[in-house]
C-alpha cells in the first residue's frame, strides 16, 4: 500500500523527538485551558452576596442543632441524587472511559507517529479486498504525510473522550460523550482496523473479530441512549439477546470447514494467530506462556478448536435464554474464556511498541456484563424514610441546601466536561487542517536525510547556457533566490524525481515563485527538458515553466562547477555523476549560499518526495524573508 510508506524508520530520532515536542506543547495548552476554566469556576463560586451567605449559614446551624445533622445529610443526598445512574450504564461509562484513556496513552508511544501506517494499518488491510485497501489507504496516506499531527491528534482525542465519559455522569452531556465515542470509534474501526477485518478470510472471534473499536461503538451507542431506557429490563433483554446471536455467529464462523481452524500443525490458522503474537517483543514470562499455547495448539489443533466452538455456542445459547440465572453462569464462563483468550491468543493485545489498544476481549467482557446487570430492575430511590415526623426539618432550608449542593456539583462537572472537550479539540483541530493539506510535512525529508546545513558564504560564480541557448551567469540572477541542483544524464531514478520536486516547490511558493529561480546543472539538459523524456513520468513539458533553467556548458566549465559546489563526480569524461550527491543549494538574492540540503528523497515514496518539495519551498521563503 504505497500511500502508507513514508520511507522512515518508525524509531527515527528526528520524528520521535518532534512527536514528543508536539505532545508536550499541546499538553501545555491543555493544562493552560484547564487552569483557566478552574479559575473561572472558582471566581463564579464567590459571586454569592455576603448577606445571603450569612443567612444560609445561620439557618443551617439552627436546623442542625434542633433536628440532627445526620437526618439532614441523608435526606439532602437522596433528594440530590434522584434515581441514580443505572449500574449497567455506569459500568459501560467508566469501563470504556478507562479503556479510551489507556488507548490514548498507548498512542503516545514513540514509534506511533512514523510507524502506525506501515506497521499497524497496512498489515491489517493487506488481507482485505482491494476496495477496503483503497478506503484504508486514504487515511493511511494522510497519516504518512502528517505523522506528527496525526499521532498527537490520536493521543488527545482518545484521552479527551475517555475523560469525558468518566466525568459526565448523567444528563445530555453524558449522552453526548457516548456519541463522541461512537464517532471516533467508527473512524478507528474503518480506517485503523480495516472494518475490523470482517472482509478478510481469517476472521475469528479469537483474534479480535469484529474489531475492538466496533465494541466501543456499541457501548457508546448504549451510553447515548436516554436514561429512561435503562429503567426496566427491556434493554437488558435486547442486549443479552444480541450478544447471544453474536456468539452463535462466531461459533459457526469458527467451525466453518475449509478455514483452517480445524487443522493442527504449523499451517493451522489458530496456530498462525498465536505464532504472530509469539514474535512480538514482550516480557519473557509472557513469551513462555504464549509460546506454550502455540505448541499445544500445534499438537492438538482440532481439540482446541472444538473447545472454542463449543464454548462460543454454549455462551450464545445461554445469553439467548433470557433467564437471568442462566445468564449469570454465562457471564462467569464468558469472563474466564475471554481472559484466557486475551492472554493465550491475543497476548494482551498492546505489547510490542505499536499496540494501540488491549484488543477486543476486555470490551466484550464489559458489554455482556452490562447486559446482565441491565436485566435487574433498578431499585427505587431510598432516603424518603429519613424524613419522619420526628426530624421536623425545615423544608425550605433543606431545599436551599440541596440546591446549593446541586449547583456546586453541576458547576464542577461542567468544568471537567469543558476541559475534556478542550482536550479533544486540541487534537482534532490540527488534524483537520493537516487532512486538507495535500503536501507532506517537511520533517519527513529531514528525517530521511538529516537537517540541512546552515551556511553563509559567497556562491561560486558560473557562466553557462540554458536550454534556450541563452547565457546565464550568477550575476544575471542577482536579486532572486536560487534553488540549485545537479542532474546526471544517465540517472533515471533520483535525478528526474528531484527535478519534479523542484517544480512542485515552485508551485507551493505561489506568488513568491516569481522571485525564485529553479536551476538545474546538467551535462545534457535536453535529456530532462523535453516532453518526450519518460523518466519524468509527466505529461508537462518542463520548458513551459518560466523560471526553470537547465544550464550546461563545456566539460571543463562543468568540472569547475562540480568542484566549487562539492559535487562528487566519478566519470567526468562522460559527463556522468555516478555515485554523486543528491544535493540542493539555496542561494540568497545577495548571492550567498544560505542552505545546503544533502537530501536523498529518491524514489522511496510519494510522501518523502512531497515533503522534500515542501522543505525546498520553506527554505526559499526563508531566503526571501532574510534578503
Amino acid at each position: 500500500m504505497p500511500g502508507m510508506n513514508s520511507g522512515l524508520n518508525p524509531g527515527d530520532p528526528t520524528i520521535v523527538s518532534a512527536f514528543r515536542s508536539a505532545l508536550l506543547h499541546q499538553g501545555g495548552i491543555a493544562l493552560a485551558i484547564v487552569l483557566f476554566l478552574l479559575l473561572l469556576w472558582a471566581t463564579a463560586r464567590t459571586w454569592r452576596t455576603p448577606v445571603a451567605a450569612v443567612k444560609d449559614q445561620a439557618a443551617e446551624t439552627s436546623e442542625a442543632a434542633t433536628t440532627g445533622w445526620r437526618a439532614w445529610v441523608t435526606l439532602g443526598t437522596a433528594a440530590h441524587a434522584g434515581p441514580g445512574e443505572a449500574p449497567a450504564r455506569r459500568l459501560l461509562r467508566i469501563g470504556f472511559g478507562l479503556i479510551w484513556v489507556l488507548d490514548g496513552l498507548l498512542q503516545a508511544q514513540p514509534k506511533m507517529a512514523a510507524g502506525l501506517p506501515s506497521l499497524v494499518i497496512a498489515p491489517t488491510a493487506a488481507s482485505s479486498p482491494v476496495w477496503v485497501q483503497h478506503v484504508v489507504n486514504w487515511a493511511g496516506t494522510i497519516w504518512s504525510y502528517h505523522p506528527i499531527q496525526a499521532g498527537a491528534a490520536s493521543v488527545w482525542i482518545q484521552l479527551g473522550i475517555g475523560a469525558w465519559l468518566l466525568v459526565a455522569v448523567r444528563g445530555p452531556w453524558s449522552r453526548l460523550a457516548g456519541v463522541a465515542s461512537v464517532s471516533w470509534g467508527l473512524i478507528v474501526w474503518v480506517f485503523g482496523e480495516s472494518f475490523g477485518g470482517i472482509f478478510a478470510p481469517g476472521l475469528s472471534f479469537l483474534s479480535g473479530a469484529p474489531g475492538a473499536a466496533l465494541i466501543y461503538v456499541v457501548a457508546g451507542a448504549l451510553i447515548a441512549l436516554p436514561e429512561e431506557a435503562w429503567r426496566g429490563p427491556r434493554l437488558g433483554r435486547l442486549l443479552t439477546g444480541g450478544i447471544g446471536l453474536f456468539f452463535i455467529g462466531m461459533a459457526v464462523l469458527q467451525a466453518w470447514p475449509g478455514r483452517g481452524f480445524w487443522q493442527g500443525g504449523k499451517n493451522g490458522s489458530l496456530v498462525g494467530m498465536i505464532g504472530a503474537m509469539v514474535s512480538t517483543p514482550q516480557p519473557h514470562y509472557l513469551y513462555l506462556i504464549v509460546s506454550g499455547a502455540e505448541s499445544f495448539s500445534t499438537a492438538h489443533g482440532w481439540a482446541v478448536n472444538l473447545f472454542a466452538v463449543t464454548v462460543l455456542a454454549a455462551l450464545g445459547l445461554l445469553f439467548l435464554s433470557g433467564r437471568r440465572w442462566l445468564i449469570r453462569y454465562a457471564v462467569w464462563v464468558g469472563v474466564f474464556f475471554c481472559l484466557a483468550d486475551w492472554l493465550l491468543v491475543e497476548d494482551l493485545g498492546f505489547l510490542g511498541g505499536v499496540g494501540t489498544d488491549p484488543n477486543s476481549m476486555i470490551p466484550v467482557i464489559l458489554l455482556f456484563t452490562a447486559g446482565y446487570l441491565a436485566l435487574a430492575p433498578e431499585p427505587a430511590p431510598a432516603g424518603a424514610e429519613a424524613a419522619d415526623a420526628g426530624t421536623r426539618l425545615s423544608l425550605r432550608t433543606l431545599r436551599l441546601g440541596v440546591l446549593r449542593d446541586k449547583l456546586a456539583a453541576a458547576s464542577a462537572q461542567s468544568l471537567a466536561i469543558a476541559s475534556a472537550i478542550a482536550v479533544i479539540l486540541i487534537g482534532a483541530a490540527p488534524m483537520a487542517a493537516a487532512a486538507a493539506n495535500r503536501t507532506a510535512d517537511p520533517i519527513i525529508a529531514e528525517a530521511i536525510s538529516g537537517d540541512s546545513a546552515l551556511i553563509d558564504s559567497p556562491a561560486p560564480g558560473f557562466t553557462l547556457t540554458d536550454q534556450n541557448g541563452r547565457t546565464v551567469t550568477l550575476a544575471s540572477l542577482h536579486g532572486k533566490v536560487i534553488l540549485m541542483t545537479f542532474l546526471d544524464p544517465v540517472c533515471t531514478t533520483d535525478c528526474p524525481i528531484i527535478g519534479l520536486e523542484f517544480k512542485e516547490a515552485g508551485i507551493l511558493l505561489g506568488s513568491a515563485d516569481k522571485n525564485v529561480e529553479l536551476v538545474a546543472i546538467a551535462a545534457n539538459p535536453t535529456y530532462y527538458s523535453t516532453a518526450d523524456d519518460r523518466a519524468f513520468d509527466t505529461e508537462d513539458d518542463l520548458t513551459t515553466v518560466p523560471n526553470w533553467r537547465y544550464l550546461t556548458g563545456p566539460l571543463p566549465q562543468l568540472e569547475k562547477m562540480w568542484d566549487a559546489y562539492g559535487v562528487d563526480v566519478q566519470n567526468q569524461a562522460a559527463g556522468a555523476m555516478t555515485a554523486h550527491n543528491d544535493i540542493a543549494i539555496v542561494i540568497s538574492p545577495a548571492g550567498q549560499i544560505v542552505q545546503e540540503l544533502s537530501a536523498d528523497p529518491g524514489p522511496a515514496s510519494t510522501t518523502s518526495e512531497s515533503s522534500y518539495s515542501v522543505l525546498l519551498a520553506d527554505d526559499a521563503r526563508q531566503a526571501l524573508g532574510g534578503s
